[in-house]
C-alpha cells in the first residue's frame, strides 16, 4: 500500500481503498460536512457512516461538494439494529439511500448481530436481512455486502441459509484489542477485516511503548497505530474532526514498522480495553 488509493480486493473483485475515514460521533450538519470535505480533500477515497450514526446525510452532502465524481469515492453504511429482517431492511435500505441521495451504495454491513429488539431470533433477523442484502447486490444496488462486530458463530450461523459470503467483517481492532479468534476465522474464509477505533478512542495515546516508538521513527501514535493496522493487514476507519489531524492520519505511506515493533505492538494486551460482547450489547 503506497497511498490512500492502494486498496484491498474483495472477494468479488470490487477494489476498497485500505485506509476509510470514519465518521461516528461526527454530529450531521455541518461539522460532519467539514470532516469528509477535509478528508477527500487529503485523499481520502473512501467513508464510513452508518444510519445510527445519524450523519448519511452530510456525508452526501460533502461528497457533492467536493466536486469529486462519486464512481471515485467508496462508500459504506451499515444497517440500523432496530431494522433486522427482510422487509425491515429493504425500507431501510431506502431510507439509507434517500439520506445519502446516491444511486448506489459502495458497501452495506449488518452494523450488530444480536441488537436486544431480536435477541431471542436474532438468527432468523439476520437470515432476513441478508437475503435482502443478497437481492440488492445482484440488482447492481450496492457493490459489495458485508457484516460489523460478528464473531465466528454469528457467521456461521449467518451461513445456514446465505448464498453470497460476507465481503467485509467490520470490528474493533486495534493495539491491545486483537481479537484473534474473530481475525484468524475470516482470513482463512477471505473476509477482509475493517478496523473501527484504530486507536482505541484516543486510548493508545497513554501506552508507554506506543510513546516510544512514536519517538523512535519521528512519527506521532496515531501514525504508528495506523500504520501498524495496515501492516497487519487491517483497513483501519481513523476519526478525526479537525484538518490538521485528518491530513497526520493520512501521512502513513512513508515509512514502515520493523517486524519486531509489529509484534511489539500485537502483544500488547487491554491497553486501549476490550470490545464489547455482541451478544451482551444493550442496543
Amino acid at each position: 500500500m503506497k497511498s490512500l488509493r492502494d486498496g484491498y480486493e474483495l472477494h468479488n473483485g470490487v477494489k476498497i481503498p485500505c485506509v476509510g475515514f470514519g465518521t461516528y460521533q461526527i454530529p450531521n450538519g455541518e461539522s460532519a460536512v467539514s470532516a469528509v470535505k477535509n478528508a477527500l480533500g487529503s485523499g481520502y477515497r473512501h467513508i464510513d457512516t452508518a444510519a445510527g450514526y445519524g450523519n448519511e446525510e452530510s456525508v452526501g452532502i460533502a461528497v457533492k461538494q467536493s466536486g469529486i465524481s462519486r464512481d471515485e469515492i467508496f462508500i459504506t453504511s451499515k444497517l440500523q439494529n432496530p431494522e433486522h429482517g427482510y422487509e425491515n431492511t429493504m425500507r431501510a435500505f431506502e431510507q439509507t439511500m434517500k439520506n445519502l441521495d446516491m444511486d448506489y451504495l459502495d458497501l452495506y454491513l449488518i452494523h450488530w448481530p444480536n441488537p436486544i429488539k431480536f435477541r431471542n431470533e436474532w438468527q432468523s433477523a439476520n437470515a432476513g436481512t441478508w437475503k435482502a442484502f443478497e437481492e440488492l447486490y445482484k440488482t447492481g444496488r450496492i457493490r459489495a455486502i458485508g457484516i460489523s462486530n460478528f464473531h465466528p458463530r454469528h457467521i456461521d450461523e449467518l451461513m445456514k441459509t446465505a448464498t453470497i459470503e460476507p465481503m467485509v467483517n467490520q470490528i474493533r481492532l486495534c493495539p491491545g484489542d486483537t481479537q484473534d479468534e474473530v481475525v484468524s476465522y475470516c482470513k482463512e474464509r477471505n473476509i477482509v477485516l475493517e478496523a473501527y477505533s484504530p486507536l482505541g478512542t484516543g486510548q493508545l495515546f497513554e501506552v508507554p511503548d506506543m510513546q516510544a516508538i512514536a519517538q523512535k521513527y519521528g512519527k506521532t501514535i496515531a501514525q504508528i497505530g495506523i500504520r501498524w493496522s495496515l501492516q497487519k493487514g487491517y483497513l483501519p476507519l481513523p476519526k478525526a474532526v479537525s484538518e490538521s489531524h485528518i491530513r497526520e492520519n493520512a501521512d502513513i505511506f512513508d515509512f514502515e514498522l520493523s517486524e519486531q515493533d509489529v509484534q511489539v505492538i500485537s502483544d500488547l494486551k487491554g491497553c486501549c480495553g476490550y470490545s464489547q460482547n455482541p451478544d451482551l450489547a444493550t442496543f
